[in-house]
């Protein structure tokens, strides 16, 4: 296997979308969501097994998740495990992982990548990543995966591409588009408009890069945050990176690597892709996603018994005897410590809700 790349998988988030299943004790991705036997940050894991080994794998995630990330990759060397002191944003935490890998090899080629994505083709995904680090290897390029929307969705962002594929023949250029720009969750119109345009892809959160290379787009872009975290550079990979982290990290800039560096980047190309892709983001992905019921509802429970119930997810991981009757386009779940009814197409107000009730929820 090529020694120059590495997969991080950014595993900090807590998921308050999905509440009250997720929660800031136990966030989605460390839930079998799925009801597989497995969580989503395992899958993950495994999915990406198979292009590189445990070693050149990286979980960055919030200290407080570091116990439960090892509990559920156990295979995975506890150095792997990038603990951020803070919630800063993704940005922080994408030039944190590059500076880490730096330190490591100054040749690595990494996929930063999110913990709770479910992709079904895993074949044709690991194709395209394969695709998108020879091209990296090759050019001055940021890679993203781009994925073929198959609906005006406002939950997801969007990017705009040029629409011409680079290169032909069998190399790996061919079917990389430049990318015009990165568009945020749009209203419904807007989405529509973009699905007609046919040139819009839906933002997967997958990038592909050289450390190097993006520690100078920090450098040029969003100079704070490097500079903060470089105060010692020399303390990356070595027994005293945690403590230094700890120290300087909550003083980065909180933005997203999307605002700090692809949305000003010039060199940010993208991979199209139909990998039966889904962020599982709320509570409507996941009931886009699971098998359903005549009435267009999925049950997640064995003792639920659903009357005149139509275009619902209904989600008890109790023993009692859960009963609905008359409900259409709504989500229930019942924890042991929270039951949710809402509408499902207010569900974008969940996390606000979430807010309200305090940080412990």
């Amino acid at each position: 296997m090529n020694k120059n790349r590495y997969i991080t998988i950014m595993a900090g988030g807590v998921g308050s979308r999905f509440w009250p299943a997720s929660t800031e004790e136990t966030p989605k991705q460390f839930l079998d969501i799925l009801g597989v036997g497995k969580s989503l940050i395992r899958l993950t894991f495994e999915r990406f097994l198979r292009l590189v080994p445990a070693d050149q794998i990286l979980i960055v995630t919030n200290k407080k998740y570091k116990a439960i990330t090892k509990e559920h990759l156990p295979e995975l060397p506890i150095e792997n495990i990038l603990c951020e002191p803070s919630r800063n944003n993704t940005a922080p935490c994408v030039a944190y992982t590059a500076l880490r890998l730096k330190a490591t090899n100054p040749d690595a080629i990494f996929v930063t990548a999110p913990s709770d994505h479910i992709i079904l083709k895993e074949d044709q995904f690991l194709q395209k990543i394969n695709q998108a680090f020879e091209f990296v290897e090759n050019q001055d390029a940021i890679v993203t995966l781009g994925i073929q929307p198959t609906r005006p969705d406002t939950g997801y962002g969007y990017i705009e591409t040029e629409c011409e594929c680079k290169g032909e023949g069998d190399d790996a250029s061919v079917g990389v588009c430049s990318v015009n720009a990165f568009k945020e969750k749009p209203d419904r119109e807007t989405a529509k408009a973009y699905i007609e345009d046919g040139s819009y892809l839906w933002n997967a959160g997958i990038f592909i890069w050289k450390a190097k290379r993006l520690i100078q787009s920090f450098e040029r872009h969003a100079p704070q945050i490097i500079q903060v975290l470089t105060q010692d550079e020399s303390k990356f990979n070595t027994a005293e990176e945690q403590s230094y982290i700890d120290r300087v990290y909550p003083d980065t800039e909180r933005i997203s690597v999307d605002y700090a560096i692809l949305e000003r980047a010039q060199n940010v190309y993208t991979i199209p892709a139909d990998i039966g892709w889904s962020d599982l983001g709320t509570w409507n992905s996941l009931h886009a996603f699971l098998d359903k019921d005549d009435n267009d509802t999925v049950t997640l429970g064995a003792n639920t018994h659903l009357i005149d119930t139509q275009r619902s997810i209904i989600r008890s991981d109790s023993n009692k005897i859960v009963v609905v009757k008359g409900l259409d386009d709504y989500i229930v779940v019942d924890e042991p410590g929270a039951l949710l009814i809402y509408p499902k197409k207010d569900e974008q107000e969940i996390k606000e809700v979430v807010k309200s009730l305090g940080s412990d929820q």
